[in-house]
């Protein structure tokens, strides 16, 4: 392992991103936080410094004992001690949040080697605990976070509540304190101009659509994030339940629209990929939005076989490397806006290079 564990990290693609998954031409992948409090600690909002620094060490050592977290491979990060651009890399990576690293002192995030499971300590709850997989496997990622739960509540009294459940900084994750959310790819959704009133009849179902980066971000790439939005009275089963049903339906409404875009709209849909394509492979400067929308399009043409020679793993990792703190990491040095769309199309045109 390396002095910087972060180089670690960038040495290997973001493991849900492999393509491996269950329906993972359109569900790109599955995920469960459990927010969780330590019983006789004040909540982070209303910790001091010192307080969340105690809570921290307490953390520390329950998660010395877990082997996945804390075993062989696994990674520490404290953002009191890091760069921002080291800081925004894990936030790019989906590894932590930016109401994490507004909270530096008495922070920490353990990251499992594969990047499947990883904690932040002090976020608005005192534990953040998450599993992410690719494609849409909600109950073996349930499994996997549960036996994760139960092994940090051998060595530390959660904060519980017989009637309410969990308790927690937000009254909305009072009860099971889970986010269940899956990331899915829905570009013929969107060209058939479809995706607003999908989005409407999800939030009456009381769950919520965000964007790539979660809560109060844009909904790039055509990629949306589709969770619970309360957790209050609910069995982790019929949450886990509920979300599966609707994005089962979601998966089968975009391949339904995919269909009939190949066989109906097939000249606009190659114009579309084809745009795509050639924006990646001979541009010269893109920015982060134009080069999310023409990954889209590109991964669409591939998965409806349009291409023989992509390699969609590939097309996949660039979703993440295409990121502005993982280029400025890759270039060795801080770069200015235009320097950053600049090497961003280089990038791209060579990564398409070698995926031909």
């Amino acid at each position: 392992m390396s002095e910087n564990p972060i180089d670690d990290l960038l040495r290997h693609p973001v493991s849900f991103l492999d393509d491996s998954g269950p329906d993972g031409d359109i569900a790109i992948s599955s995920r469960i936080r459990l927010a969780r409090n330590v019983a006789g600690h004040p909540f982070p909002p209303a910790a001091s410094p010192s307080e969340r620094e105690e809570l921290c060490e307490e953390v520390t050592a329950a998660v010395a004992g877990i082997r996945v977290l804390g075993g062989p491979g696994a990674a520490c990060f404290s953002p009191g001690t890091m760069s921002d651009l080291d800081c925004r890399i894990l936030l790019e990576r989906r590894l932590a949040s930016k109401e994490f690293f507004a909270r530096k002192p008495g922070t920490r995030l353990f990251v499992c080697p594969q990047e499947a499971c990883s904690l932040m300590v002090n976020e608005e709850d005192q534990i953040r605990l998450q599993v992410i997989r690719p494609g849409l496997q909600l109950e073996s990622v349930w499994r996997e976070i549960d036996v994760l739960d139960d092994e940090l509540g051998k060595v530390l009294e959660f904060a519980f509540d017989d009637r309410l459940g969990y308790l927690t900084s937000c009254p909305t994750n009072v009860g099971t304190g889970m986010r269940v959310s899956v990331m899915l790819h829905l570009p013929a959704l969107v060209l058939a101009k479809q995706i607003a009133p999908t989005i409407h009849g999800i939030g009456k179902l009381h769950m919520a659509v965000r964007g790539i980066f979660g809560e109060g971000t844009e909904n790039l790439g055509c990629l949306f994030q589709i969770s619970n939005q309360s957790t209050l009275g609910e069995s982790e089963n019929r949450i886990i339940g509920n979300l599966d049903r609707v994005i089962k339906q979601l998966i089968n409404c975009e391949k339904l629209v995919r269909r009939e875009i190949l066989e109906h709209r097939r000249t606009y849909l190659l114009d579309y990929v084809g745009r795509a394509y050639g924006l990646l492979k001979y541009s010269y400067t893109l920015s982060e939005k134009e080069a999310l929308n023409s990954l889209s399009g590109l991964r669409l043409g591939a998965d409806l076989g349009l291409f023989q020679d992509i390699d969609i793993k590939k097309v996949n990792a660039l979703f993440v490397e295409i990121s502005p703190a993982h280029l400025q990491k890759r270039a060795g040095l801080e770069l200015s806006s235009e320097a950053c769309n600049e090497f961003r199309a280089a990038y791209c045109r060579e990564k398409l290079r070698q995926s031909a």
